[in-house]
């Protein structure tokens, strides 16, 4: 039985035609990547199917009590309150069963018979049964488990979320969505806001989940890992392919072939016809021949070829070469108030490198990329330049700041006005904008269309030391893996910001992971990163304390990766057995208080007060029973795992 039936969608806006009659089901388990350009509709259907915007034509149907949830790629609020509360408050039921709890508890305070109070207090205490029934799943552990596995620190938990930056505040949303369980979850790009550590929890959580997943994603890797079926928005309308993005690939060429050979057998027997016919059509003893020919030629349905999906093409242009040494930074120091970024950093960039930075959200990536860019000073230190520099960078705050009024072409023209307008048309439409589109203005455009600008600002003008931030964020996944080949191909110095992971092994020779206010230098892609720090925390591990401690800043480190590690063992155990504890102490005050009432022997003259007081006694007592064996579960589990890292 299937979970979602999509039947006959069709969608307009003007002249394009998005969706035509699109019909396809998911599973309950159906694991579905949808694929397609910037502009085809990719999340115009993600808002269909989750009932934000109705479709011209057809219908969606979601299975009975079934629930889908949807993650857009920009979010525009969250609830008020701090960033727990909102999660929390995200749930379904919670305010309802609270409502009723209300409702029951005046009930019962203005019940005057016995029969009335009987049935209110049974019913109070199977809607105590629910609600913890409800905290149990989607409770406030559950919630700060997600939130931590999302990045967020304990204390960062209690902030309003009104605070939070554009991208902290698409994480929380993706952690109220996650805490939900849904049974089928519609993910428009969750990875962009995300950091490499992070980006794997996430990885590994979706990865264990049974629901089912309709998910777009820029990265190749990551969408290989999660889904088993590709819905396609290819040239001739939705369709749907077994099995991953790789596989789908393949397919793909295969049809592509497949139909091209039937085409050209074709258009040969076509050929023959037609000269059979131009021959003899005035032969009247050929005439029954030609006659049937020509009948077939009218009936016979022409076969299709593929039409070539437009993707972006470019290459970077030559520049001068640049010294060995491009880039030197020199006891770097930089600070935003009292938060301490960089402290006494020293690094050196060569020619040739192509170098990864990663690290956690807020660690200092993006200005590491300002300050090698010169657009902001260090606090204290000197960042020095290589000889013959020239460098390019490319910033997602870089679409932010193009003219809105402008033309994508006026735009473009600005950085080369030297060059003529033929010239920068070409490169406009090795980026996808040709004809007239040239001429639209900066202020209409799509994220993903300004990503596209901006690329082109980078291309026009030869640079040998690339500076990139998370460039592949707003592009969809053929462009991203056109920048690769491009960037494959490019001759300069490449240092860049991304949790694209199939971005990062496409190009990266070097890691630099930003944390503790410096850089850890260490050759090789992502994988090799990821290899290495699951042998350290796993070395680390068996070792312990009896490990001598190293000396200075690397001492530092190790010490923070240790309590990292540690904590991210034992703090969701220690969190569970507090919370326990806190259930187990509450019900433990209610019961000895049921107990205090239940002592008066003259309580049991008046049903009206014994029963409900009763079963209340009851429920705590048997409530507490599996407490107590949940908490003596935890604590166990709680002194091997520290047996384990002592």
């Amino acid at each position: 039985m299937s979970l979602l039936h999509a039947r006959a969608l069709s969608v307009r806006y003007g002249p394009k035609v998005l969706l035509d009659g699109a019909s396809f089901a998911l599973g309950h388990h159906d694991r579905a990547g949808l694929i397609g350009p910037n502009g085809s509709g990719k999340s115009t259907l993600l808002k269909i199917l989750a009932g934000q915007l109705e479709p011209d034509g057809g219908a969606v149907q979601l299975v009975r009590k079934a629930r889908a949830g949807y993650l857009p790629q920009e979010l525009s609020e969250l609830p008020p309150g701090s960033v727990l509360d909102g999660v929390l408050a995200s749930v379904p039921g919670r305010s309802w069963l609270q409502a009723r709890l209300a409702a029951a508890e005046a009930a019962l305070a203005q019940a005057v018979t016995e029969e009335e109070q009987v049935e209110l207090g049974g019913e109070l205490a199977e809607l105590h049964e629910q609600l913890a029934h409800h905290e149990e799943l989607y409770g406030r552990h559950r919630a700060e488990e997600i939130l931590g596995g999302l990045g967020f620190a304990r204390p960062e938990l209690l902030r309003p979320a009104s605070e939070l930056s554009g991208g902290w505040k698409m994480r929380a949303a993706l952690a109220a969505l996650l805490l939900q369980d849904p049974e089928l979850l519609l993910l428009d790009e969750p990875t962009n806001h995300l950091d490499v550590p992070t980006l794997e929890w996430f990885d590994s959580f979706l990865r264990r989940s049974r629901k089912a997943l309709l998910l777009v994603s820029h990265d190749r890797e990551f969408l290989d890992r999660q889904i088993d079926r590709v819905l396609s928005l290819e040239p001739e309308g939705l369709r749907a392919y077994a099995g991953n993005y790789e596989r789908y690939l393949e397919l793909r060429a295969a049809e592509e072939e497949r139909l091209a050979a039937q085409a050209e057998k074709q258009s040969r027997r076509r050929a023959q016809m037609q000269a059979f016919i131009d021959r003899f059509r005035a032969k009247a003893t050929k005439a029954r021949q030609v006659q049937s020919r020509v009948r077939l030629l009218e009936k016979e349905e022409i076969v299709q070829v593929r039409e070539e999906r437009a993707t972006v093409r470019f290459r970077f242009p030559e520049a001068p070469r640049s010294g060995r040494e491009v880039a030197r930074l020199e006891r770097v120091s930089k600070s935003y108030g009292a938060t301490s970024v960089f402290r006494d950093l020293s690094a050196q960039v060569l020619r040739g490198d192509r170098t990864a930075v990663i690290g956690l959200n807020g660690a200092g990536k993006t200005t590491l990329l300002k300050l090698l860019a010169g657009e902001i000073e260090p606090d204290a230190g000197t960042v020095v330049p290589g000889h013959n520099l020239v460098t390019g960078y490319f910033a997602q705050h870089h679409t932010e700041r193009l003219d809105a009024e402008r033309t994508i072409l006026e735009e473009v023209h600005g950085l080369v006005p030297t060059q003529p307008q033929s010239w920068v048309r070409g490169v406009l439409g090795s980026f996808l904008f040709s004809g007239d589109e040239v001429d639209k203005r900066i202020g209409v455009l799509s994220g993903g269309e300004r990503a596209r600008v901006a690329l082109a600002r980078l291309l026009v003008v030869p640079s040998n030391f690339l500076l990139m931030d998370e460039p592949t964020n707003h592009l969809d996944l053929d462009s991203s893996e056109a920048l690769i080949d491009a960037l494959t191909r490019y001759e300069g110095t490449l240092l860049f910001v991304s949790h694209n992971r199939s971005f990062v092994n496409g190009l990266a020779t070097r890691i630099w992971e930003v944390r503790d206010g410096g850089i850890d230098a260490q050759p090789g892609d992502l994988d090799d990163w990821s290899r290495r720090r699951a042998e350290q925390t796993a070395s680390e591990v068996q070792a312990g304390s009896s490990r001598p401690a190293p000396q200075g800043v690397q001492a530092r480190r190790e010490r923070a990766l240790q309590r990292e590690q540690r904590d991210k063992v034992l703090g969701p155990i220690k969190r569970a057995v507090a919370e326990l504890e806190q259930r187990i102490a509450q019900l433990e005050q209610e019961k000895k208080a049921a107990e205090a009432q239940l002592a008066d022997p003259a309580l049991f003259s008046d049903p009206a007060r014994s029963t409900p007081l009763i079963t209340a006694y009851r429920d705590a007592s048997r409530k507490l029973e599996e407490l107590y064996a949940r908490w003596e579960h935890k604590s166990e589990e709680l002194a091997a795992a520290e047996s384990r890292l002592s």
